[in-house]
């Protein structure tokens, strides 16, 4: 596997993440809750992530997050055509962990602009 990136990112609907911002944590999406983890993108996977599982959603929230900050519960696993990514497991992303966050939105295309700051 290539050098671990020092940031992941998170893609949650606006719904989802407003009670993290009371509790500290972010328990996840619903297909998170379903596959017993969460499902994390590097940059170079987002923007195919974002096209395939987001298109028409135009209330997204962009998380990057410290993969430092979870390295003991991040698993690196293949998915979509073998590439590793990354799936948190052991419980709920800590608010500490997120370097930054940004709205985001996708047309019904599935294209997207993503945020200059994501490397």
């Amino acid at each position: 596997m290539p050098a671990t990136p020092a940031l992941i990112y998170k893609i949650a609907t606006s719904a989802s993440f407003a009670p993290a911002r009371t509790v500290g944590h972010y328990a996840g999406m619903p297909i998170d809750a379903a596959d017993g983890y969460m499902h994390f993108s590097t940059a170079a996977q987002l923007a195919e992530t974002l096209r395939l599982h987001f298109k028409g959603h135009a209330d997204l929230l962009l998380l990057a997050v410290r993969t430092a900050d979870l390295e003991a519960d991040l698993v690196w696993e293949p998915s979509r055509g073998g590439q590793l990514f990354p799936h948190l497991y052991g419980g709920p992303l800590p608010l500490t962990s997120v370097e930054w966050e940004q709205p985001i939105s996708v047309d019904a295309e599935g294209n997207c602009a993503l945020p200059e700051a994501v490397q």
